[in-house]
């Protein structure tokens, strides 16, 4: 799946085989922004990635996926727009087999 927006995200299976880490770092474009509009331009992504995720069958795998990134993106949200985070840091996030959307993210870290 490619979703264009400010973020990339990478997969990674973990070294011990139990579980993933997503790698998600800002695109130099996002960086050079504004904090403003910064802020209004993740926003905008989080409205096309619910837009986009509304249109999956509940019970895809794809649809899985991008709701794990929404719900990163709306965590990081009042940091970007306070500007609180080194944008050009890759953010590593913990995603263990038995992870689930209601659990949170206990896994997120800043490298």
């Amino acid at each position: 799946m490619l979703i264009h927006g400010p973020l990339r995200v990478s997969v990674v299976e973990t070294t011990e085989g139990l579980g993933r880490e997503l790698h998600l770092t800002f695109t130099d474009t996002f960086q050079a922004l504004p904090l403003a509009t910064q802020g209004a331009t993740l926003r905008a992504y989080i409205n096309d990635l619910q837009a986009m995720i509304d249109e999956r069958e509940e019970d895809s795998a794809e649809r899985q996926g991008m709701l794990t990134i929404l719900q990163v993106a709306e965590q990081l949200l009042p940091h970007v727009t306070a500007g609180e985070l080194a944008l050009e840091e890759t953010i590593v996030v913990e995603v263990q087999p038995e992870f689930s959307l209601q659990g949170g993210l206990a896994g997120l870290r800043l490298n």
